[in-house]
């Protein structure tokens, strides 16, 4: 398989764990968490879901697994067929294998604890590990492809502050799962919520985005000044950020609406897959040319981590 098909693989991937995350979501807005009330039956003496809103919507969302699953398998397989084979695009491939398992298996600890919300926060936030396995996969698998064509790499410092924005990332994913584990969304009106302040977590989550958007400004022109390719991208999480910022603002002050929580969801996956591949970005020193193989045979190729 030649590395440009392989990526269409690890893309399909990636959108296909990104989509699951936004269906997940919708099973928790609509208050459908526990439409099925068992696992991996809907219920007790059926598989199939009985034709009512909940159970559907819950049903539905499982499976649209059976996608996820075979975009996964498909990673797996693409890369031990892919040309030059590459052992990182294995091992970052199985990664995904091991992640939708803990996937499964943790969602069915959710069902069984009624919405549990430290597993509810759980689960969103392994999603996120998914989702950076997918987007680093999907980014490495360009290396070859896409080496050198970004511009020039960063200075120490600059990479330094791509991936602090990385690490500042991931602490407003978990900040996020704070707000709406204390927040009214539960999935089902009997799930317990986190005893904090709605009021208070908001406002750390909110210190968290502003920090974060004062680095990634910073880091873009960092980027733009030394004419690093990798601005491009910065420039587009900045752009989310703010209308991450604008949304969260607004479904504070408007009593929390379905629609917004929904769409602040996915935005965030979509700003976290961004960042990611900003830390990871070929242009950023991270491929390596390929270097002809001692016996003339395949190439071989090296990748830093």
């Amino acid at each position: 398989m030649a590395p440009h098909a392989y990526t269409r693989l690890t893309r399909f991937a990636l959108w296909a764990l990104t989509a699951i995350v936004v269906t997940g979501v919708a099973v928790r807005l609509t208050g459908s968490g526990l439409g099925c009330e068992d696992w991996p039956t809907c219920s007790e003496d059926r598989f199939v879901a009985d034709l009512e809103y909940h159970a559907l919507v819950e049903f539905v969302n499982r499976l649209f697994t059976g996608v996820v699953a075979i975009a996964v398998i498909a990673a797996v397989l693409g890369s031990w067929r892919r040309r030059p084979r590459r052992t990182d695009l294995i091992v970052l491939s199985l990664g995904l294998v091991a992640g939708v398992l803990a996937q499964v298996g943790l969602g069915a600890l959710l069902v069984l604890s009624e919405l549990d919300p430290r597993f509810t926060m759980g689960h969103f936030l392994l999603s996120m590990v998914l989702l950076w396995n997918a987007a680093v996969l999907d980014t490495r698998a360009r290396n070859d492809i896409e080496a050198g064509a970004g511009g020039r790499p960063p200075d120490g410092t600059t990479r330094l502050m791509q991936w602090a924005v990385l690490v500042v990332g991931g602490a407003l994913l978990v900040t996020g799962t704070l707000v709406t584990g204390a927040g009214p969304h539960a999935g089902d009106s009997r799930a317990e919520r986190l005893p904090l302040l709605v009021r208070e977590v908001a406002r750390v989550h909110s210190i968290v985005a502003l920090a974060l958007l004062g680095m990634v400004v910073w880091t873009w022109w960092r980027l733009r000044a030394s004419s690093s390719g990798g601005h491009v991208r910065m420039g587009r999480i900045a752009a989310l950020l703010v209308v991450q910022g604008a949304i969260g603002y607004t479904q504070y002050f408007t009593g929390v609406p379905v629609l917004l929580v929904g769409i602040h969801v996915a935005l965030a996956s979509i700003t976290w897959i961004e960042i990611v591949k900003a830390a990871h970005d070929p242009a950023a020193g991270s491929a390596k040319l390929l270097e002809p193989s001692p016996a003339g045979g395949e190439p071989m190729v090296g990748v830093q981590p």
